[in-house]
């Protein structure tokens, strides 16, 4: 039995490397991407204006960014990959 969340927000499988920050950044994306699909069915449909569904996905864009910036992904490692500096 499918329950209605699952239906509603499929959730991909992830292939990258596994680290808790890039499980929780691509839980976000995987957010980001329904929800603009609903805004972009919404506006086409009529029921959403334009300058409205560009404003909410301009908004999210500006959390899924503030999000990654946080997570620290995309960022190199520091040179001594947090270990101790040898004198």
């Amino acid at each position: 039995m499918v329950s209605k969340d699952d239906f509603l927000y499929p959730r991909g499988r992830y292939y990258g490397h596994v680290k808790p920050e890039n499980l929780v950044f691509n839980a976000n994306l995987q957010e980001f991407a329904q929800r603009v699909s609903y805004i972009c069915n919404l506006e086409t449909g009529g029921k959403l204006p334009p300058d409205e569904a560009y404003e909410q996905i301009k908004a999210m864009w500006k959390e899924l960014k503030r999000t990654k910036k946080q997570l620290k992904i995309g960022e190199s490692p520091s040179p001594n990959n947090g270990s101790e500096a040898e004198d």
